[in-house]
């Protein structure tokens, strides 16, 4: 397992395109595995710093989209990918990632239950991360997309389904049975 957080910065002639500009990488731990600063394709309109932490100074040595791109999927490959509202990040790495290996923190409503919020709605990473854990993050000058990936990371463990032998059923040889519990 993964988590991922991308910032993302304005191209495209009104600086509406959402481009990648740095790509942070956590195991499950919270360890940085990767976390990179990336060339957009595109000329950048925007950007973004007070939302993205990213500026011109980090582009000078910024390594090409396409690089940056093929070593990401090389990461992300076969794992169990977690982010908040990942779909966004995916779309702007240009990737589709199998679904059953998606946990998106923004779609658990049992971490919204947690949290004291609507299970239905969309809440921010900073909001449900103010009530969870709680603590603050992303203050200062725009997000750091390594503490937002650490921080999904933990989020996600606290409605994690794990694996676990459940001693009340024995199987034919004798083995006990696997059955997914919810860890709250």
């Amino acid at each position: 397992m993964v988590a991922i957080d991308f910032e993302m910065v304005g191209t495209g002639p009104k600086g509406d395109v959402s481009s990648l500009a740095r790509c942070s990488i956590v195991n499950y731990d919270g360890d940085v595995l990767y976390d990179e600063y990336i060339l957009p394709p595109c000329h950048i309109v925007d950007y973004r710093t007070k939302w993205s932490g990213i500026c011109k100074k980090h582009m000078v040595n910024a390594t090409p989209f396409k690089t940056i791109q093929s070593q990401i999927l090389k990461i992300l490959f076969g794992k169990i990918v977690v982010g908040h509202a990942i779909h966004n990040d995916f779309k702007a790495l240009q990737y589709f990632h199998p679904k059953s290996l998606i946990r998106d923190t923004s779609q658990i409503p049992l971490l919204n239950w947690k949290a004291n919020c609507l299970e239905n709605a969309t809440m921010s990473l900073k909001r449900l991360t103010k009530q969870l854990p709680p603590r603050d993050i992303q203050v200062g000058k725009g997000h750091s997309s390594v503490e937002d990936a650490q921080t999904t990371t933990e989020l996600y463990k606290l409605v994690e389904i794990k694996d676990i032998p459940c001693p009340c059923t024995v199987n034919s040889s004798g083995l006990y049975n696997t059955h997914k519990y919810t860890i709250i």
